[in-house]
């Protein structure tokens, strides 16, 4: 079997450094808001092009938070795209705001930024903008859209952790951007975690607040917060992962060009990057017009995938709204996308072996 992902390889080249981490941890007993954390948010600010990190307890907290630091509230309206993980348009809800869903790029499956420019209304406040599954979105254009309609940009980088649009590393393009470390992300915990990068003095002072009940310092609360801190021992997990960030980007960046070659020719359609981006391939999605079929045939012969996303988000029960003429692309996307093993430790021959199961599977679904 070849899985999709195996956090155990990751862990068992690093596992001594790992726990010599967890153990400094221990001994120093402070396991919340410590010296872990505080260097983690330094480093990752730093890789992110800006000026402050702020670690919360998960990639949901980090949006959910990110949208309240900059005003976002009940009567707005948030534009985010319909093909994402939930949580980039239930944060906006749980605000008391509208999220208002825009169709996608087919071939980068991020935001359509003519889509959004004509779903803005006077009620627009912000652009959530998803660099999905490690690739960007055209964030030049859409800080261009924002500038125009005075709207802020939260950036989506939970799946994109190093990407660069432009230039620019994602996490500098908007008012605040939000990462994830859940286990399975390119830098991910050995639990959960989140955090939220920005170079605005003000987005991150308020973030520190609302993290920590509302607290100004010495117990005194001047808002409504939440409990939503990164503890110390994930903190010192990611520091020692960070250091290999780079490596593992470069093996993932290897893999898709590899993918790409013994691929080509087949019923598929393959990622793409963009001639400004710099994609991490947190996945290597595919589209098949019979994924169904094609993923079947690939688990019979022991090939691990996911679909991500098996919904567009207007048409998760939670919102109800379906949309399938007003967002068709999001909805082809749903029907025809699937995931195959991506991941640094992932071996050539499993490579190989993989695309033959691919080319097997392209026959069999045909």
């Amino acid at each position: 079997m070849i899985p999709l992902v195996d956090l155990t390889r990751q862990h068992a080249a690093i596992r001594e450094e790992l726990l010599r981490a967890m153990a400094s941890v221990l001994d120093s007993g402070q396991f919340i808001l410590g010296a872990q954390g505080r260097a983690l948010e330094g480093e990752l600010a730093a890789l992110s092009g800006v000026r402050h990190g702020i670690g919360v307890a998960s990639g949901t907290d980090a949006l959910r938070l990110a949208l309240a630091a900059v005003g976002i509230g009940p009567g707005d309206e948030v534009l985010t795209p319909a093909f994402s993980f939930v949580a980039s348009a239930s944060t906006i809800a749980m605000l008391g705001a509208t999220p208002v869903f825009v169709d996608i790029e087919p071939e980068t499956f991020t935001l359509d930024v003519a889509a959004a420019e004509r779903a803005v209304t006077p009620r627009t406040r912000a652009i959530v903008a998803v660099h999905l599954y490690g690739h960007p979105a055209a964030m030049d254009r859409v800080a261009a859209l924002a500038r125009a309609h005075r709207l802020a940009v939260i950036e989506d980088a939970a799946q994109a952790v190093g990407a660069v649009w432009a230039g620019r590393p994602v996490g500098a393009w908007g008012d605040a951007a939000c990462l994830s470390f859940y286990p399975t992300k390119n830098l991910g915990a050995c639990g959960d975690g989140g955090m939220i990068v920005t170079d605005r003095d003000d987005v991150a002072e308020r973030v520190r607040r609302l993290r920590h009940h509302g607290d100004a310092g010495r117990y005194r609360h001047v808002e409504l917060g939440y409990c939503s801190r990164l503890d110390e021992l994930q903190a010192a997990v990611l520091r020692v992962k960070l250091g290999r960030l780079a490596a593992w980007t470069e093996a993932r960046r290897r893999i898709a060009v590899r993918y790409a070659e013994l691929l080509r020719g087949l019923p598929l359609v393959l990622p793409v990057e963009r001639r400004d981006a710099r994609h991490v391939y947190h996945l290597f999605s595919v589209r098949h017009a019979q994924r169904d079929a094609f993923v079947k045939a690939l688990a019979d012969q022991g090939v691990g995938t996911a679909v991500h996303y098996p919904l567009p988000v207007p048409g998760q029960p939670l919102f109800g709204d379906g949309g399938e003429r007003r967002f068709p692309e999001a909805w082809r996307a749903a029907r025809e996308v699937c995931s195959l093993p991506c991941f640094a430790e992932l071996t050539d021959a499993e490579l190989e072996q993989v695309a033959a199961a691919a080319r097997q599977a392209c026959e069999r679904a045909a």
